[in-house]
């Protein structure tokens, strides 16, 4: 798999997340804001994770990544103070 089509594939791993976790947090954003959103938040809930100790792929890593993303959103809601 070349560079650019995993690059592609993984911006629309991360808008899915983005979105999923907009939908949870009843969140409304465009794509872009989903794909940053889901991306942002994937590295921030692997990093948290990795913190305590725990690692995961597949669904695993699928569900850490929606819990970070859903993290970021409660944080930019936190600091907006307003709904994100």
């Amino acid at each position: 798999m070349t560079a650019i089509i995993a690059l592609i594939i993984k911006i629309l791993i991360g808008a899915f997340v983005g979105w999923l976790a907009g939908v949870l947090m009843k969140s409304s954003h465009g794509f872009w804001m989903s794909a940053l959103l889901g991306i942002v938040g994937s590295v921030l809930g692997h990093w948290l994770a990795g913190l305590i100790g725990i690692t995961a792929g597949g669904l695993g890593g699928f569900l850490i990544s929606l819990a970070g993303a859903c993290i970021l959103i409660a944080i930019v809601r936190a600091v907006l103070g307003k709904k994100f």
